[in-house]
């Protein structure tokens, strides 16, 4: 049975622009799903840079680790990413499908398996298949083509309910440069450090460390402010790749302010993605922003929006259109930082719902009501502390997320 479009997802989805010394190949090789793609093999060319953030967690997988061990060294010409397996909580038979998928990817690029990038999603604690992986290479890099984005995104979609893309142009010292993205991710995504699973392309001709330093600050401000159930992945992985091809002035540090522009495409790019993996969410029916000011610092907001964001209290009632802020009270409390009570104020789609620890003299829930009817909800909290703000970006949590996760491996 297929499953509906978020009523959230994009009116528009969006072909990525081809990047140049970037060719993508996908196909149906079985690894879980039958008759759906679910193997992306991308081919770099030669002079090709990659860095990258991935999850945090303890109990992070085996292509993530290598994944790790391969952004020390700065140089990329090969991603092959499957969906429907893991690969994690597989012990040594992972870290053998692993060695397995990237020697078997070096071969078909022409390059050494430590420039080869791997990254699995679906079920955890399955054995990867990786023969299923390995024998279409060769094939898969025959047909690999620079405007395969879409299928890409398509490819290594798990419950996705729709492809995410996006794609920015931008200039490096007044030559044009070009960034593509696809990203991946419906539940599970509470991110730290990364997102499920994103990939990024620009003809940009940047050092390793350059693109380090601009994607670790943008991916703070994108994939890990968002949230759909609190659970953060074993499979977080975040890479962007730069080819190199575009004739702009030679860059060799993140503070040049020629990157000013790319600087802003990216982070929009990212930004761009990390929203429609929230439109995703798993039986989301509306997309909430949550900004907080009046923290102790940008990190403590954060902390606090995130603790709204996560509470399955306030979830459910932005689900049932309820406008009981008293919920959203109460998360501010528990997130750990400092709150003002007697200063903290709260206003949802622009109405003053509190202030000075009170309900506002007068208060009318008619046109707050109104607004948490829609698709697009706005909270703000003032917690009366100091100067800190943050944004943070989640959904809804509906009956549906219980029907899709209850049936996830059936």
């Amino acid at each position: 049975m297929t499953t509906p479009v978020s009523p959230l997802a994009p009116a528009v989805i969006i072909e990525p622009t081809p990047i140049p010394g970037v060719r993508l190949a996908t196909r149906a090789c079985g690894v879980r799903y039958q008759q759906r793609t679910d193997v992306l093999l991308a081919l770099f060319d030669p002079g090709t840079t990659v860095a990258g953030v991935l999850t945090q967690s303890a109990t992070r997988s085996a292509p993530v680790e290598r994944c790790a061990s391969g952004l020390r060294g700065g140089s990329a010409r090969a991603l092959v990413v499957n969906s429907g397996n893991a690969n994690a909580f597989t012990g040594l038979r992972g870290v053998s499908s692993v060695e397995n998928i990237t020697v078997a990817a070096a071969a078909v690029a022409g390059c050494e398996p430590e420039e080869v990038f791997v990254s699995s999603t679906g079920t955890i604690g399955e054995f990867l298949p990786d023969e299923r992986i390995t024998g279409p290479l060769p094939d898969m890099a025959a047909d690999a083509r620079p405007d395969a984005w879409g299928a890409a995104a398509r490819a290594i979609m798990t419950t996705d309910t729709y492809p995410k893309t996006a794609t920015a142009e931008t200039e490096i010292g007044g030559v044009p440069v070009r960034l593509s993205g696809i990203a991946k991710g419906s539940g599970m995504i509470a991110p730290d450090m990364a997102t499920m699973l994103a990939y990024v392309a620009t003809d940009a001709a940047l050092p390793a460390a350059v693109l380090d330093a601009l994607l670790r600050p943008a991916a703070d401000a994108s994939f890990n402010s968002i949230t759909v159930d609190g659970d953060t992945s074993t499979s977080d992985t975040l890479l962007l790749f730069a080819t190199g091809k575009a004739a702009h002035p030679a860059v060799t540090s993140a503070d040049d302010p020629a990157l000013a522009p790319f600087r802003a495409a990216l982070n929009g790019l990212l930004l761009d993605l990390a929203h429609q993996v929230v439109r995703d969410g798993e039986g989301a029916t509306r997309f909430v922003e949550i900004r907080v000011c009046g923290a102790e610092t940008a990190r403590a907001a954060r902390r606090i929006g995130l603790a709204i964001g996560n509470s399955p209290l306030v979830k459910t009632a932005i689900a049932g259109a309820d406008a009981n802020w008293g919920r959203i009270v109460m998360a501010v409390g528990k997130a750990g930082e400092k709150a003002d009570r007697d200063r903290l104020a709260i206003r949802i789609g622009g109405f003053q719902v509190c202030e000075a620890g009170l309900a506002v003299p007068g208060y009318d829930e008619t046109p707050v009501a109104a607004h948490m009817k829609g698709r697009e909800i706005l909270i703000e909290v003032d917690v009366g502390i100091g100067g800190g703000a943050a944004t943070v970006w989640t959904c809804d949590l509906t009956h549906g997320y219980i029907d899709i996760n209850a049936d996830y491996r059936s």
